[in-house]
């Protein structure tokens, strides 16, 4: 395989998660939440990226690529940890414990609560979540830029 050709289908395997993402918050009817936005824009990026590694074949790119690939895998592996209860997800998309609450402050605390909660998983296959899969799918991803940094002319 050419490093265009790797170049091209590690672009399209994000292209793919992005679509796969789209169809399970269109089609499946999964909202996503604040952490799922996250995850997704290094792959909008890494299109980005690839389409520049495409045009100008400049090795930056290709470290670029896999820089992005790490980072919404980061991203998943965090969000992994707060699914499980591992640690604390973001306040802002996470519950907080309601113990010594009064009835006001319970009642700002659910009015002012996200719509879509990070700390719940909504949907999972063999065990693995939306989560997991994009972490999983973004290192190999990560490992497949790598390879063409690394791939000689």
């Amino acid at each position: 395989m050419t490093k265009s050709q790797a170049t091209l289908l590690l672009t399209l395997a994000s292209a793919t998660m992005i679509l796969a993402a789209w169809g399970f918050q269109y089609i499946g009817g999964y909202p996503p939440c604040k952490m799922c936005y996250w995850q997704r824009y290094p792959h909008f990026a890494a299109i980005v990226i690839g389409g520049l590694a495409l045009a100008l074949k400049t090795k930056i790119f290709a470290w670029l690529g896999a820089l992005a690939m790490l980072i919404t895998a980061g991203i998943g592996i965090f969000y992994f940890g707060g699914e499980r209860k591992l640690w604390d997800g973001p306040s802002s998309c996470s519950s907080t414990s309601i113990d010594g609450l009064s009835s006001d402050e319970l009642f700002n605390q659910i009015m002012s609560a996200p719509l879509v909660r990070c700390d719940e998983i909504p949907w999972e296959m063999f065990g693995l979540t939306m989560a997991n899969l994009n972490a999983l799918a973004s290192l190999a991803f990560a490992a497949g830029w790598l390879w063409v940094a690394l791939k000689k002319d």
